[in-house]
């Protein structure tokens, strides 16, 4: 059985093709994430509500967000990755525009939940694209791309979003212009992503690796069809190949968002006394750290080390450290100098997180792997909903009150004992062996398989 080689380089390039739109679509989640916090105020002064509606209305997306993780598995898996990423794009789209049409909080409210509902069904397909599309011994590097996508779009929906809001003189003409983008962008994910390279009468990605490592390719007899309620059980069912890496992102992620998603701004207000336009600038280094660190991370995991958990263990025992510091020194380091270098490296070694996924997708066949990282990626939104809550209860300030430095450390030691529980929880957690994961080169030095000369 030949291999036509023009096809192979045809699947090989027209990946990057799909990668780029829907990572383009990614950037828009995480600006979409952050982006109530930049326009709060306008939001109050438009629609003349106070702090707890704003706030309301920066948890819709999240609430939406983590709502829709399992469904997005689910219909990435039976839809396939074109028609949900296409259909949701829209969905955000249509929210982005409502949002710069709203005449009432309630329509930017509902306009949020949009927003939210429709950035949701974003990551999961792209994740199933990096499964399918890319070599096994690139999705963790792709992973850390992707999230380094994701990082700067935060990071535009910070100053940039402020000036565009300035120079077009509304910030809801910008949401209306976003929203005109979603769609065109939602119709270029409809054009030309594809489900698989198979959908363009190529060769599978499989296929390409059996070819490359000089090993024979063995077809599936058939395409595995799993129904959802079994690729449900075979996901929660999965022992220890799922759970305790699961409790980990839920610890992982949970203290990620109590620092840099609610209390660290807060922090430097109450116990340095510090203004925002002080502390702003330095919080930013956390997503600038994850710039670096979730590629790289990625990097390590596939080229270097060629293990999933063992990068983990490292990025997860540095990240302790630095919550260690964070917690003992609260009050004396005075340093922007010092807390700049610490959120860089918070950052970069908790944007390891990243290569968890590869972690937990190589022990799912492709026909559910949608659904099994998508039943994955709630525990860490669960874990920022639950941890922020609790924090809060913790804190206990009033309104216009500050808090101690006390209030705060007994926060941090909360976060170092969870992430002490969480890197027990990764110690015990299943990788799949590196055999398995990784093809390795036969001893005749010729493939296999023949090489085609028909023309595409």
């Amino acid at each position: 059985m030949g291999i036509n080689l023009k096809q192979m380089d045809r699947v090989l390039k027209y990946r990057w093709t799909v990668f780029i739109i829907l990572a383009l679509a990614y950037f828009f989640v995480y600006f979409h994430r952050v982006s109530t916090a930049v326009v709060a105020s306008d939001i109050m002064s438009t629609f003349g509500v106070g702090a707890a509606s704003v706030g309301l209305l920066g948890s819709a997306y999240f609430y939406a967000y983590t709502a829709m993780q399992l469904p997005s598995g689910i219909l990435t898996d039976s839809w396939g990755v074109k028609k949900t990423a296409a259909v949701f794009t829209m969905v955000a789209a249509a929210g982005a525009i409502l949002s710069g049409i709203a005449t009432s909080f309630n329509m930017i409210l509902v306009g949020r939940l949009l927003i939210g509902t429709g950035v949701a069904m974003v990551y999961i397909p792209v994740m199933k694209v990096l499964a399918i599309w890319f070599k096994k011994n690139e999705f963790a590097s792709m992973s850390g791309v992707l999230l380094a996508i994701g990082n700067i779009g935060a990071l535009s929906a910070a100053a940039p979003l402020a000036i565009a809001a300035a120079m077009l003189g509304d910030w809801q003409r910008v949401f209306l212009l976003l929203g005109v983008f979603s769609v065109l962008l939602a119709v270029a994910i409809w054009m030309l992503v594809k489900d698989s390279p198979e959908d363009m009468g190529c060769p599978s990605i499989a296929e390409i690796e059996a070819f490359e490592a000089r090993v024979e390719y063995i077809p599936p007899k058939s395409i595995e069809k799993i129904p959802m309620g079994a690729a449900l059980k075979q996901t929660f069912g999965a022992g220890m190949k799922f759970w305790p890496i699961s409790i980990w992102f839920f610890f992982m992620y949970g203290s990620l968002m109590v620092y840099q998603g609610l209390w660290a701004g807060p922090f430097f207000r109450d116990v340095l006394g510090w203004d925002k336009a002080s502390y702003a600038g330095i919080l930013s280094f956390i997503a600038i750290g994850m710039i670096f660190g979730c590629p790289i991370a990625g990097y390590l995991s596939d080229k270097v080390l060629k293990s999933r958990k063992k990068v983990l263990l490292m990025g997860t025992a540095i990240y302790i450290v630095l919550w260690g510091v964070i917690w003992s020194q609260a009050g004396n380091i005075s340093s922007a100098m010092a807390y700049t270098t610490i959120h860089f490296l918070f950052g970069f070694f908790g944007g390891f997180f990243v290569v968890s996924y590869a972690q937990v997708k190589e022990w799912f066949p492709a026909s559910i792997v949608g659904t099994a990282v998508g039943a994955y990626n709630i525990f860490p939104f669960l874990g920022g909903a639950i941890f922020m809550t609790l924090t809060g209860k913790m804190m206990n300030v009033a309104d216009g009150a500050t808090a101690t430095v006390g209030q705060y450390k007994s926060v941090w030691l909360l976060m170092l004992v969870c992430m002490i529980l969480a890197f027990l929880s990764l110690l015990v957690s299943k990788e799949k062996g590196q055999e398995e994961a990784y093809p390795t080169p036969s001893e005749n030095p010729e493939p296999s398989t023949t090489a085609s000369s028909s023309k595409d």
